[in-house]
């Protein structure tokens, strides 16, 4: 029911308003484009990322639901508020991005982070968990260091609405945003090399 109410509400007043944020908007653009993530971000899928942020805070345990709607009216009133829907769009598009890619990209792109470990932890490994338990990724010998490691390099075949769900239900909105905010704030604050992690190289055989 709120979910519909947002439907009808984010028709006029929510989307004017996020659109007014051209600043915000034209960074997360450019940011799109340097990850190489063809998206638009046209009034539709703006509302249809309004829409599924507030569910996506709803089923978070740690937000109260009671408070979905008090939240989509923040979005009218408070600048930050709707900057928060631009960093969890740029947050979710990555972690879409990052589901889609195979085992061996995620290596090599943890490895260009500064801090390697914190990335791993809070990013890749709950991926990999989620391709694992999905049977999207299924590893064969992953303990023998010179088997023919096949799942490493494999590309996760994922459609449009299991990526979506594999995303919600692998990150919280508060963890989606903040990554999202934090590229915004500061660009190199994910390394990242599209040729090096998705060029011919990226397919090698090891």
């Amino acid at each position: 029911m709120r979910a519909e109410f947002l439907d009808d509400y984010t028709a006029d007043g929510i989307i004017a308003k996020v659109l007014e944020d051209q600043d915000t908007k034209q960074k997360v653009r450019e940011n799109l484009k340097r990850f190489g993530i063809a998206t638009d971000l046209n009034p539709a899928l703006l509302r249809a990322y309004i829409r599924q942020f507030y569910i996506h805070s709803a089923q978070d345990v740690r937000c109260q639901p009671d408070l979905y709607l008090e939240s989509a009216l923040k979005l009218v009133v408070c600048s930050q508020e709707r900057n928060n829907v631009f960093n969890y769009i740029l947050g979710f598009e990555l972690l879409k991005m990052m589901f889609q890619m195979s085992w061996f990209q995620h290596e090599k792109l943890y490895r260009l982070q500064r801090n390697q470990e914190e990335f791993l932890q809070t990013y890749i490994k709950p991926i990999q968990y989620a391709h694992r338990i999905n049977q999207i990724i299924i590893p064969k010998d992953e303990n023998l260091f010179f088997a023919r490691r096949d799942y490493f390099i494999q590309k996760p075949q994922i459609s449009a609405r299991k990526l979506n769900e594999l995303a919600i239900a692998t990150f919280s909105t508060e963890t989606t945003t903040n990554f999202g905010f934090s590229i915004i704030r500061h660009p190199q604050s994910l390394k990242f090399d599209y040729d090096y992690l998705f060029g011919k190289e990226a397919e090698a055989i090891f």
